[in-house]
């Protein structure tokens, strides 16, 4: 079978480079020209919006402490931003990337630069377009090595590989999405999942659309592994192999040694695999994880774990996935998920709290006389859909722009009842708006996030740009706000950007908001962001500039 081989040498290569570097080249730009490419999948030829040509996009590598310059020229139809998933941007939201909440979109034609520091934070992390339905295909990886001489706390590996899992449509995916708000009705999900970019030759036309990496018997491989699908969780396993994972969302974990991982959109997960099998070749599989009685795209991308020596004539051997609705699984993996909590390396966990926040996650549909139903689905926080501003908030904010945005939304849902109960049709009175939540600078901040049975239960990754979060709890049912607090893990909770409150059932997080700007909050299914579950946070300024908001860059953006 043809197939393309693994850029693993060059991979080593930059590995390599990075501990050979010196410490004084600290600043790393990049070009990003955005532009309509010709790609082909599953027997399906289309032009879509790529960096630089690529599907994936680039691998942004830099290291602690460095300053990273990317110049974006949007060549492509549409205007557009791109996010640094993950990275905190301390003071400094006009690099976040959002449209339409730290900048407006890079119009056709024109450049901005994001210029950022990588101040405190190593490990894997991920970029994507941050509009519409364009992270599809414009998306790539960021890799951050650990200071000049700092190991990881793990063993060293003899090698390490990025994996981006995505989707694929065989339609133009802007069409997908504007033939489905036109309908009212969810779009139609993707024709496949893809590891870096290949589907795998489960699908047709594929052969030479596989992703494979040569190994060594013998030798361990670090796995940067990157959910970049728009809209699935999913499974993830090597054929014969265990994972120790060891970091996740850039942060590092206490290890841990699993046959699957689950990570949600928005999540990246380092695990350590030892080449320790009769050499051969082995699938690397990914599928969908739903258990809610809602449907998905269930096919499973695979890339090929490949010993040095095996002929491609060599059939490789499945791995053995959890159920897709396996409930269990996910709840037992992501409570193995624990902070590393070692003085280099603490948990800094807020134990008191200045702001409680309890967020419900509502489904519902409105009124659409247009629509194929007669109703449109939207989504909602606290019974408020979000409508996105024709302005920047944090333009707004900091240059004091009136009527874009109120900062008026509400800490608990208005209006209480059983969340996850028997199923319930009505929006109760479901508001619309540009409302957002103020809050005072180095305020520690607990928001229990709910799911509810609002149409149907179903798993909500929720991500928070500017910040990572302690998870200091997770159940299933109505969080009890008298008896589940004590169950909290407040030693070593794991820290992350982006967590999945559970089907049915409520995750808590805590940080401190130190970080003054506007900074988004909303669930990473894309589907569900365009529906309005989502909005934003206010933190105010602290004392003196260096607790203040950055001026913004000459070239900024306008509306």
């Amino acid at each position: 079978m043809a197939m393309r081989t693994s850029l693993l040498g060059v991979l080593a290569f930059g590995f390599l480079y990075f501990i050979c570097l010196p410490a004084e080249a600290a600043l790393k730009k990049y070009q990003f020209d955005v532009k309509v490419s010709n790609v082909s999948r599953l027997c399906h030829a289309k032009q879509m919006v790529t960096v630089n040509g690529g599907f994936p996009g680039p691998t942004i590598y830099a290291r602690e402490g460095d300053r990273v310059q990317i110049n974006v020229t949007n060549y492509a139809q549409y205007n557009l931003s791109i996010h640094w998933h993950g990275l905190k941007q301390y003071r400094n939201g006009w690099a976040d990337g959002p449209a339409y909440i730290t900048q407006c979109p890079i119009q056709t034609g024109n450049s901005y630069v994001y210029d950022f520091n990588v101040t405190g934070q190593r490990g894997t992390l991920w970029w994507h377009a941050h509009i519409l339905w364009l992270r599809a295909t414009v998306y790539g990886a960021i890799v951050i090595m650990p200071q000049q001489g700092t190991p990881f706390p793990f063993p060293q590996p003899d090698r390490e590989e990025v994996l981006v899992l995505g989707e694929w449509w065989n339609a133009d995916v802007e069409q997908v999405e504007k033939q489905g708000n036109a309908l009212g009705l969810p779009p139609n999900m993707s024709d496949a999942h893809t590891i870096n970019g290949k589907p795998g030759p489960l699908f047709p036309c594929s052969e030479k659309h596989t992703f494979a990496m040569e190994v060594d018997k013998g030798k361990t491989y670090l796995l940067r592994i990157i959910n970049a699908a728009l809209n699935d969780e999913l499974f993830f396993a090597l054929a014969n192999h265990t994972f120790t994972v060891v970091e996740i969302d850039a942060v590092y974990t206490k290890p841990f040694t699993t046959d699957s991982i689950l990570i949600a959109p928005g999540q990246t997960t380092n695990v350590l695999v030892r080449a320790n099998q009769l050499p051969g070749r082995y699938f690397m599989a990914a599928r969908a994880f739903m258990d809610a009685p809602i449907s998905v795209d269930n096919k499973t991308a695979t890339a090929i774990f490949q010993y040095k020596g095996i002929p491609e004539t060599v059939i490789p051997k499945l791995p053995t996935l959890p159920a897709q609705n396996d409930s269990d699984f996910a709840l037992s993996y992501n409570s193995k998920l624990k902070s590393l909590n070692t003085p280099k390396y603490p948990a800094n966990v807020p134990l008191n709290v200045d702001r409680h926040l309890f967020l419900t996650i509502g489904l519902g549909r409105n009124p659409c006389p247009t629509c194929l139903n007669g109703t449109r689905l939207t989504a909602s926080l606290n019974n408020i859909s979000f409508i996105m501003p024709e302005t920047a908030l944090l333009q707004s904010h900091y240059f004091n722009i009136k009527g874009v945005y109120t900062p008026d939304f509400p800490d608990k849902p208005p209006t209480p009842f059983n969340f996850t109960g028997a199923p319930l049709t009505a929006n109760l009175r479901t508001n619309v708006g540009t409302r957002i939540s103020k809050i005072a600078f180095n305020s520690t901040v607990e928001i229990v996030i709910q799911d509810t049975n609002l149409l149907s239960v179903e798993s909500h990754p929720f991500h928070l740009h500017g910040y990572n979060f302690f998870v200091v709890g997770t159940g299933i049912g109505n969080f009890n706000p008298k008896k589940d607090p004590a169950k909290y893990n407040l030693n070593d909770p794991i820290e992350r950007n982006t967590v999945g409150v559970p089907t049915g059932g409520w995750t808590a997080i805590r940080f401190r908001a130190d970080n003054p700007g506007v900074w988004f909050f909303h669930c990473h299914l894309e589907l569900h962001t365009g529906w309005g579950l989502k909005t934003a946070f206010l933190v105010e300024n602290g004392p003196g500039l260096d607790h203040s908001i950055l001026p913004p860059p000459k070239d900024l953006p306008s509306c």
